[in-house]
């Protein structure tokens, strides 16, 4: 979460429409750690006030050696998948835009899915009935068997060892369980205030 990467994220966000590759993500299911508690949804408070994360509700995973990654789940951009794959035919029956997850790994597309099996190889487990899908073919098979139950994201985030506590610590998040309503809602919009307002009452009874 380096200020060289929120340049470069504001800068992709400024192109036009461009056409993705696949990639090959850094994240891969070896770096996730075994015995790591499952998947939480981070929702900014009203004093965590950053340019990109800023308002935002992300899922954090914990990984090996003290990193976490996770995606940013309420910023919908303006672009689909058939913008970033315009040869792939199933990526033009996905209706729904793709997401801005992150600003690391930016020319990468991650899915989120919901379901009681696992997407096959080259996914995650996160919680109960959630999975990560982090390769390039594991998300093409979800694009084209399983896409009402996923969404796409260009990019990641990032937190380095203690990087995550540390922000825990200085208040910038509210900490939720990762239900289903939080991590694939129907539509973002207005969520995070809603989100705050229960955390408050929670907290502070306010």
């Amino acid at each position: 979460m380096s200020a060289a990467s929120r340049a470069a994220l504001l800068l992709v966000l400024a192109l036009p429409v461009m056409t993705y590759t696949w990639t090959a993500p850094a994240l891969g299911a070896e770096s996730v750690a075994a015995t790591a508690p499952e998947a939480v949804v981070l929702v900014a408070t009203r004093e965590f006030r950053d340019p990109l994360y800023g308002e935002t509700i992300l899922i954090a995973q914990p990984m090996a050696g003290g990193r976490h990654v996770g995606f940013i789940l309420n910023k919908p951009t303006q672009y689909r998948l058939s913008d970033a794959f315009p040869e792939h035919g199933p990526s033009k029956r996905v209706r729904d835009p793709l997401y801005l997850g992150g600003p690391e790994e930016i020319d990468t597309v991650f899915a989120l899915v919901t379901g009681r099996k696992s997407p096959g190889k080259g996914s995650l487990k996160l919680g109960a009935d959630l999975y990560l899908v982090i390769a390039a073919k594991a998300v093409d098979r979800v694009i084209e068997t399983a896409p009402d139950h996923a969404r796409f994201f260009l990019g990641a985030v990032y937190w380095q060892p203690g990087e995550l506590d540390e922000e825990l610590k200085r208040g910038a998040w509210y900490v939720f369980e990762p239900e289903h309503d939080l991590v694939l809602p129907k539509k973002t919009e207005g969520l995070w205030q809603e989100l705050v307002r229960r955390a408050e009452i929670r907290e502070h009874g306010i």
